[in-house]
């Protein structure tokens, strides 16, 4: 299992995301208050179709609920996937913390 909190400060929402590897697919749920992200808030993402930065499930999906090009929540589904999915170590996660965008 690998919940994330993703705060959206720019647009003000807080998401909170669910993520658990079922058979061959990483089933991702998200408790959100924003319009565009409910219709991605229960995705089932074959593990195989996180690599590509463009050419993915999660991107297609996130693409068709017309989610703003600066959305974070693609972004942490994919790294949720990669986690269940094993082709990110969850121990390295947790020691490196949350990530950030900070504006200057």
């Amino acid at each position: 299992m690998t919940d994330v909190t993703i705060n959206s400060t720019i647009c003000d929402f807080v998401h909170e995301m669910h993520g658990e590897l079922k058979a061959d697919k990483v089933v991702i749920d998200i408790d959100t208050p924003c319009e565009k992200v409910k219709q991605i808030s229960h995705l089932e993402v074959p593990k195989m179709e996180v690599f590509d930065i463009k050419d993915n499930y999660v991107m297609d999906k996130a693409k068709e609920a017309k989610c703003c090009s600066t959305c974070l929540v693609p972004c942490a589904i994919l790294h949720a996937c990669k986690i269940e999915s094993e082709f990110m170590s969850k121990s390295l996660v947790k020691k490196s913390g949350p990530l950030s965008i900070q504006f200057k």
